[in-house]
């Protein structure tokens, strides 16, 4: 995709406040897999209802864009909403993990599926695997035809914040993405958001049958939350990052960008940060007194892709092995 993970222009980034009153993008704009909300102590694991983060744009229910947004089941307001509760209890600078991660496992995909880690090469094994997406199509599939859902997947069930993305045709235009920064069960969080996230994006209408054969899945899983004392410290294409700041308003305000974004979109460091706090609402001038009073949260990602055909070809091969009880759908040609 020439301008990012959502198959958007690039966006023209300006530390100037926007002009007019929804210029420069406030909270119910939306960014390029950036995620908007005010957090409960309750995210990232750290206990209480998972929040929904309506991947790759604004807030849910604003904006046309497609960036990945904070959705949180309780409304968020507009650009200015109540205060939030800081993301967890401070931790050293630089080191502090947020979120512990379960051991990883090795994941096995088809040779033309796309995988990508931001971990450091060698560190880890891959949890992700191209079953997992297989898994989304078939709840997907089962929906949309009306069987009973899928059994339970064979994959690890340990658990991990999530998204799931959809994109379509052969220019892969973004059409649904969805996740949560709380700690699920992957059986029972990719079962959730993949229905949310093809069903239920506010920016898009709920997908049909007819879209099936044109439709890529990526699962992505989150790990390594770090805290940092300084905004700058993380590597663009290595970490995604979540930002809280104070707006204008005295209101507290979250936005992240998940790891491939600032690569994809050609973004350095101050314009990637500049970016997410138009996305997050903030509407004065950018300075870099302000951005150094920014709260930063860098963390990793796994991600795998799937398309349709890949799906089918796996399908075919492992058809009945895992719990898939309905007929393999027709193959289709993309149009």
């Amino acid at each position: 995709m020439a301008a990012g993970c959502c198959g958007v222009k690039k966006q023209k980034l300006s530390s100037s406040p926007p002009s007019g009153s929804g210029g420069g993008g406030g909270a119910s704009s939306s960014s390029h897999c950036s995620g908007e909300s005010q957090y409960r102590a309750g995210e990232l694991g750290l206990g209480g209802a998972s929040t929904r983060l309506n991947g790759l744009g604004g807030l849910t229910g604003g904006g046309s864009g497609s960036g990945c947004t904070l959705s949180p089941p309780q409304g968020c307001g507009g650009g200015g909403g109540g205060g939030g509760i800081s993301l967890s209890p401070p931790l050293s600078c630089g080191v502090g993990t947020l979120l512990s991660t379960p051991a990883a496992t090795t994941a096995s995909s088809p040779s033309s599926s796309s995988a990508a880690s931001s971990s450091s090469p060698g560190s880890r094994k891959m949890v992700v695997s191209a079953e997992m997406c297989c898994f989304c199509f078939d709840v997907l599939y089962c929906h949309l035809y009306g069987y009973q859902q899928p059994r339970t997947p064979r994959f690890t069930n340990e658990p991990y914040p999530l998204f799931v993305t959809w994109k379509i045709g052969r220019d892969k235009r973004l059409r649904g993405c969805i996740g949560t920064f709380s700690a699920m069960n992957l059986h029972s969080g990719l079962r959730e958001y993949t229905l949310t996230s093809a069903l239920k994006d506010s920016r898009f209408p709920p997908m049909t049958r007819d879209e099936l054969p044109r439709l890529f899945c990526s699962v992505s899983l989150l790990t390594n939350f770090e805290d940092v004392c300084d905004y700058l410290d993380w590597e663009v294409g290595v970490h995604g990052i979540r930002i809280e700041f104070i707006n204008e308003k005295g209101s507290k305000r979250t936005a992240t960008y998940l790891p491939e974004v600032a690569k994809e979109q050609g973004w350095d460091h101050i314009q990637t940060i500049d970016s997410l706090l138009r996305k997050g609402g903030y509407k004065a001038p950018i300075t870099n007194e302000f951005r150094k009073t920014i709260k930063l949260t860098r963390y990793r990602s796994e991600k795998m892709t799937l398309s349709y055909a890949e799906y089918l070809a796996h399908r075919q091969h492992h058809h009945f092995q895992n719990g898939i009880g309905h007929p393999l759908p027709p193959y289709n040609h993309y149009s």
